[in-house]
Order: C-alpha cells, then structure tokens, then sequence
C-alpha cells in the first residue's frame, strides 16, 4: 500500500464526502477516486459504499480506517523523531568520565544539558582514562572525559577544563593550624602519591616537582584513585595533592588548604570522541559543555 493512498482514505473516511475531501487533499475528485478504487482492488475489498448523495464507510472500510489512521500517525511520528534525531534534539549520548570530574563539573554539565536539551539521554559510566579510550576506539562511549590527551588517529581531543591542585592533610596534622602551607613544608612529610599510568599525568607532574623543588616527601603509598587517597587521609597515613574540585568530597578528618605550586603545576581535563562519530547529539552536547565551561 502507498501512504498517499491511505490519506485519501483516512480523508474521504473522515468527510463522508468526496468533494470536501478533494479540497483538503488540494486535488480533484477523479483521480481521487481513483486512487480510493486502486486500494480497494489492492486489499480485496470494498471499503466504502457510494451513492450520489451519500459515502458510507463498509464494516471492512470502518475496521481499516482505525487501522489506516494509526499508520499514518506513526509514519508521521517516525518522520518528525527522525529530523529530530539528525538535529541532535533527541537521542542519547553514552558518556564516560574520570572520577573527579564528577565532583564539581559533571553535575553541572549534566544540570544545563537537561535543561537546554530534555529529550537527550546521558548514559554515564565512570571509567579511569585508559578504560575510556579503550570504550571511544569500541564505539561503547560517545564522549569522554580523561585527565592526559593521547595522540591517536582516530580519536579527536580538545582541552576543556584546568584548575590547581590543593593540599589535603589530616586535621590533626601539625600544619593544620598554620595560615599559609608552603611546598618546603612537605619536606619529610609522609605523603600519598599518584601512582604512575600513561593515561594518568599527576604522577610525573607532581614527582617533576618535588626534584625540582628539592622537597622530598616520604611517600607511604601510591594510588590512582583520587578518593581512595582521601580516604587514606582521612585516617591520618599522610598528606596529598589532588585537584581542587575533589575539595568537595568531605572527609571528617580531612582538611584542605591552598598551596602555590608554581607555574605549569596544575589539573587539566580533556574531551576525547572518535571523529567519525556520527551522533547528531554529540555535536550539540559538545556545544553545550564548551557554554557551560
């Protein structure tokens, strides 16, 4: 069957009259006519009975027009979800994100991207930079936020956010009543490092520094989860550098407190997506993350 043929029915069906049908089609009634006869000889049956003063519908014609009606609905419905879809209005968007960033950026992203596209469906997964790149080059993940951009051909990358790093001690720590913390002070210190991943940079950021600065903490563990490393804060094992957004996690033991780094020190996240992903959605949650920073 074709769809022009069901509208002519759905609108003779719904007149009762093929004149005014013929007006609201923008046609004449011969060839509409033609086209109802066309139908019926395609289904087999006689779905209207015509007289000249009157059209009635058949019991076939009335089972049929329920039926015509409801495809002509869907079909239109499937027209406006699929335009939809190619303008990035609806769909979903698998994104992937390092831990952190969950703590102060990500529920902000995800706060105005509901606001400013409600039909678009985030699908979060927490994932370390590794395991996002892996999921990007799989085609699991849409988009990703990851701490180190890898030069990969087929992965496009883009700075997105940069802050500095604070000082988280025990509150019970000798320092914690200071005003001012001084890198020289972690000299000695028992401290809590980054451990050492490709994909993850603190650890050679951090440690760069301490030679520079000719401190030398005493390391007692390194780890690469950021809230693992507070929680060994917390019980009073040591100090450590972590990004100021985890400032937010609060630990009852756990203070935090500016301290100068130096120029270049500091945490940065990075967009990850293949560039041959061809979600429309992408392109405007991208745009609406670039606004939101």
């Amino acid at each position: 069957m074709e769809f022009f043929q069901l509208r002519c029915f759905v609108t003779v069906a719904t007149e009762l009259n093929f004149s005014r049908a013929a007006q609201r089609l923008n046609m004449t009634q011969p060839p509409l006519s033609r086209q109802i006869q066309l139908l019926e000889h395609r289904l087999g049956v006689q779905l209207l009975t015509r007289s000249t003063r009157n059209v009635t519908l058949t019991a076939a014609g009335r089972a049929f027009f329920s039926e015509a009606r409801d495809l002509l609905e869907r079909a239109e419905l499937a027209a406006l979800s699929a335009r939809r879809i190619a303008e990035g209005d609806i769909g979903t968007i698998a994104l992937s994100f390092v831990p952190s960033a969950v703590y102060e950026f990500l529920p902000r992203v995800i706060a105005d991207t509901h606001r400013l596209l409600p039909e678009v469906k985030i699908s979060l997964s927490e994932m370390n930079s590794f395991e996002q790149y892996e999921a990007i080059r799989a085609r699991q993940v849409d988009l990703g936020i990851v701490r180190s951009p890898v030069q990969q051909d087929d992965i496009a990358f883009e700075f997105l956010a940069r802050e500095p790093f604070v000082l988280a001690m025990p509150r019970q720590h000798r320092l914690a009543d200071g005003a001012d913390v001084q890198l020289s002070d972690l000299h000695n210190e028992a401290f809590i490092m980054y451990s050492h991943s490709a994909y993850q940079p603190f650890n050679e950021l951090l440690t760069g520094l301490f030679r520079t600065s000719r401190v030398q903490p005493q390391l007692v563990q390194s780890l690469g989860s950021t809230l693992t490393i507070l929680a060994l804060v917390n019980t009073g094992m040591g100090m450590a550098l972590v990004p100021r957004s985890a400032a937010a996690i609060k630990f009852d033991q756990v203070l935090y407190k500016p301290v100068e780094l130096g120029e270049g020190v500091h945490s940065e996240l990075f967009l990850i997506w293949r560039h041959d992903n061809d979600n429309p959605a992408l392109l405007r949650l991208l745009a609406d993350i670039r606004q939101a920073v």
